[in-house]
């Protein structure tokens, strides 16, 4: 008779949200989250971080779902672009940036008038198109490891310089474009 019982009060307490359920380990179907495949993906990604998740789970042979998982869960890794700056400059050249700069400052403390002196112009390249984007330049990093930084690539062959000239007074300016 108590057998007969054992499965109510299994059901009545699972009913009543009373019954406790531990999933224990046991042997079954094995999952692809397991430490060997987690290394695996870990040593791919740190040979290439631009290896998207298909290639990685194709040259794995496991599932795309299963590598994003490991990727975002197991690793801690996101997707992040690369940070674009104009160049990557030297220490050197960062301090001789900065003590120009300091100099512009002292000179315009002393002499307010300085500014209305300054013509100052720029110049650019319009380029037919870019080698790289941002989104392309996409690398798997922890959540701890430094943003990338890009430098700017060269671009296209087909290409018009832009060059402008501006003073102190408003809509004063001089703008040539040339073919090259």
């Amino acid at each position: 008779m108590p057998k007969k019982l054992r499965p109510t009060v299994d059901f009545m307490a699972f009913k009543c949200r009373t019954l406790r359920v531990k999933h224990e380990p046991h042997s079954g179907r094995p999952t692809s989250k397991m430490d060997n495949n987690v290394e695996k993906v870990r040593a791919l990604v740190r040979s290439d971080r631009r290896l998207t998740v298909q290639i990685i789970a194709s040259e794995l042979n496991l599932n795309h779902n299963t590598v994003h998982q490991i990727l975002t869960q197991e690793l801690a890794m996101r997707k992040v672009c690369a940070k674009i700056v104009p160049k990557n400059l030297t220490i050197e050249q960062k301090d001789n940036r900065k003590d120009v700069c300091l100099h512009l400052l002292e000179r315009i403390q002393s002499d307010r008038n300085f500014l209305k002196n300054v013509i100052t112009g720029d110049k650019t390249w319009i380029s037919e198109y870019d080698p790289q984007t941002k989104g392309q330049s996409k690398e798997w990093h922890t959540s701890a490891s430094p943003r990338p930084k890009k430098a700017r690539m060269r671009k296209s062959q087909i290409k018009s310089m832009l060059i402008c000239f501006f003073d102190s007074q408003p809509y004063r300016i001089c703008a040539s474009r040339t073919n090259w």
